[in-house]
């Protein structure tokens, strides 16, 4: 193998999709390694001065610099491309990396970004805040409204933006329908799929242009490190993402594209133990009583249910449930925990529970909040790989000792 020749990664048309986690993209070095290597180098030496022109040329295709790319990253963006079903795939230092990175690359003062108003406080951050700065108009709706998409829609728009489910609320998206009015728009349509994993929702095969992931969550899976990834067309990436990655440098470190590969071949395993869990979870909580809401896209009370069912194969690790009684009796459930983990992270192997009000979207004035469903009493739960027994168990005493009577559900 010359030096200016990448290794062709592993792969062929036909795998299923659990070969594919496992296998898809993996790149041997000469010593013929079982586990995928880890290339941890800054740079890559030429044989000559002429290749070294012809690589930055790109008459030649091979490594110049781990900013532009890296065989170790490479092989997480091929598995992670085979698995979502797109042509091209670029990861980043961290899922914020890819939800900027999949908007800045392709706007300009004057454009226009209509996106659902339930997002992450971070995406909702730079939907709201960060864009207007560089001129560029951006609308809030009802993602849940496709009516007000179609009105938020008809000035014409260079770009979508959405989650589903929502977090923390769970709202679900009707991308197919979204995609319709957006294509009709002119925009392109970018989809955070961190809730549904690209196990349990495929965006692009529904339409959507983009799909941007937190891979700290549910493709790392045992909270290890931060990723992040865009997948889109060849032609998008070549033209608008490339550019702007090779000279701004969100790159992902080959260390952790080495993590996030391991986290690949077990992904499907976990997120399907992941569903089993949660929504035993989500019914306990649910016949319990004494909950003000229980939300999770499976259950028959989701108001979007029969649309989760048709656009996802499962309804996800989060549930999200509001106490009566606001902030204290919240905080007394917290506290009250023995075996979930308060953190503001999500999509672990241990179970995890946050406030939103006060961490993730405590930075919206509290009228945004109410707008979005994010009251005082609700809490995220994500439900993770422990036996689903013990954790009922856990919220129950949780329940019990903050004050939170058990009703049978009517």
């Amino acid at each position: 193998m010359s030096a200016s020749d990448k290794p062709r990664p592993a792969g062929r048309p036909g795998w299923r999709q659990q070969t594919e986690l496992v296998r898809g993209g993996q790149v041997r070095g000469p010593f013929d390694e079982t586990a995928e290597a880890l290339y941890l180098t800054s740079g890559y030496v030429y044989g000559s001065a002429e290749e070294a022109e012809a690589a930055f040329k790109q008459e030649i295709d091979r490594f110049v610099y781990s900013r532009y790319g890296n065989p170790t990253v490479g092989m997480f963006e091929d598995r992670l491309r085979r698995l979502e079903g797109a042509e091209e795939c670029r990861a980043t230092a961290s899922g914020m990396a890819a939800v900027f990175a999949s908007l800045i690359c392709q706007l300009k003062a004057g454009d226009r970004v209509v996106a659902s108003r339930a997002l992450f406080g971070s995406c909702e951050f730079i939907i709201a805040q960060i864009l207007p700065r560089f001129g560029i108009e951006t609308v809030l709706i009802d993602g849940t409204d496709l009516t007000a998409w179609e009105q938020a829609l008809a000035p014409g728009a260079a770009c979508v933006f959405l989650e589903t489910p929502s977090n923390p609320t769970l709202e679900v998206i009707d991308l197919a329908a979204v995609v319709e009015l957006a294509h009709a728009a002119g925009a392109r349509v970018i989809v955070d799929n961190v809730f549904a994993s690209p196990v349990l929702q495929k965006p692009l095969a529904l339409g959507a242009d983009i799909v941007v992931y937190s891979a700290t969550k549910h493709i790392d899976g045992q909270g290890r490190c931060m990723g992040g990834a865009i997948l889109a067309s060849k032609a998008f990436v070549d033209e608008h993402l490339v550019p702007l990655m090779r000279h701004t440098g969100p790159s992902m470190s080959p260390f952790n594209a080495w993590v996030l590969v391991k986290g690949l071949e077990t992904l499907s395993l976990r997120m399907a133990a992941h569903c089993d869990n949660a929504v035993k979870v989500a019914r306990y909580l649910e016949g319990r009583g004494g909950i003000r809401r229980v939300l999770y896209p499976s259950l028959e009370s989701h108001p979007q249910r029969a649309l989760a069912q048709r656009q996802m194969t499962g309804g996800g690790s989060i549930v999200a449930i509001e106490l009566e009684g606001g902030k204290s009796t919240a905080f007394r459930f917290l506290n009250a925990l023995r075996l979930v983990d308060i953190s503001n992270n999500l999509g672990d192997a241990k179970s995890l529970i946050t406030h939103p009000a006060t961490t993730t979207h405590q930075r919206l004035t509290p009228e945004s909040r109410a707008e979005l469903g994010i009251t005082d009493g609700l809490l995220r739960l994500s439900v993770g790989l422990e036996d689903a027994d013990d954790l009922i168990e856990d919220l129950e005493q949780a329940l019990t000792t903050s004050g939170v009577t058990a009703i049978a559900a009517q």
